[in-house]
């Protein structure tokens, strides 16, 4: 499981011409998923968003995290971040899980971090083409990938 996480200062999610996701200060998650990914890496991960203490304290220190500045999420999913460029310039997908596996660890996933933070989680529609905007505060930009924990 991989996910880029950005702080923002405001950010949305637009399917359709219509805002399915809205939020002020807080964390976009962008969540890719791979057939290796299990409970175990949701809850790692979900875990570790949770207390990443990126967010600037009083004397402008990245001390905080979400919960101590009552931010809200928007987790959106994100198979591309699965991409191989090894070979060619046409990106391969293949280690990006498969929608019948993808979409129940995307739940989770949410509900998981739902259960993490005190924010509001918004989410995006799976498999939709959405518009996501933001503005990254900082930029403060942070890849965590599960098989790598170490």
């Amino acid at each position: 499981m991989r996910a880029v996480i950005q702080r923002v200062s405001h950010a949305s999610v637009t399917i359709e011409g219509v805002v399915k996701a809205n939020i002020g200060k807080g964390l976009l998650v962008l969540l890719g998923i791979e057939d290796a990914d299990s409970q175990e890496d949701i809850d790692w991960l979900a875990g570790k968003i949770a207390r990443l203490r990126i967010f600037s304290d009083e004397n402008d220190l990245m001390n905080l995290s979400i919960n101590d500045v009552s931010g809200d999420m928007i987790v959106v999913s994100q198979f591309t971040l699965f991409a191989a460029t090894k070979k060619g310039n046409r990106p391969s997908y293949i280690r990006a899980a498969r929608p019948e596996t993808a979409i129940p660890l995307y739940e989770s996933f949410v509900e998981t971090i739902r259960k993490e933070i005190k924010g509001n989680v918004q989410t995006g529609e799976f498999g939709a083409d959405m518009k996501v905007e933001l503005l990254n505060d900082g930029p403060t930009t942070i890849l965590i990938d599960t098989k790598n924990k170490e």
